[in-house]
């Protein structure tokens, strides 16, 4: 694949799925730094991976699945590097904002999403978009049955949560 094909692809892809990257890296980072670099290192993924796209499956379907696995590979790294003084910025961070009810509540959402298991995470960004149990089989690697169960579990685990007011 010629340099000016690759760069057309990426230029395409990066303008028309951007907003399903954000999303996983919302999900799996809290910093604005923190997000920054795991944008770029799905991009860069993304970009290291175009001559691997075969066209089994849709486009949408195979980026979610590299900003996914970077997502997870990028988690495991930063939690080896992190340490109390992240921490007490994002705090810090977090207490000077003043958000919106709007606000808070899309910050309980995604905070209760990033304190689940990796899977579940990944399941619950794929379900809120909108993805088919088919699909998400697909690009989790579990059964479509499986989904469901995951998908019902997690449902009322946030109740439970909503109820108990936390």
């Amino acid at each position: 694949m010629k340099d000016s094909e690759r760069q057309r692809i990426f230029d395409e892809w990066l303008s028309k799925h951007k907003g399903l990257m954000f999303k996983v890296v919302r999900a799996y980072s809290f910093t604005a730094h923190d997000r920054e670099d795991l944008f770029q290192e799905i991009a860069i993924q993304l970009w290291n991976s175009i001559p691997k796209f075969r066209e089994d499956s849709a486009v949408t379907t195979w980026i979610y699945r590299v900003a996914l696995n970077t997502a997870l590979t990028w988690t495991r790294k930063e939690k080896k590097q992190r340490d109390t003084k992240s921490s007490l910025i994002q705090s810090e961070q977090i207490l000077t904002q003043t958000p919106t009810f709007k606000d808070n509540r899309l910050e309980w959402i995604y905070e209760q999403i990033s304190q689940l298991d990796e899977v579940d995470r990944s399941l619950t960004l794929l379900m809120l978009d909108g993805f088919s149990y088919k699909e998400i089989a697909a690009i989790i690697g579990i059964t479509e049955s499986n989904v469901g169960v995951k998908i019902n579990r997690i449902k009322k685990r946030l109740i439970e949560k909503i109820q108990a007011g936390d």
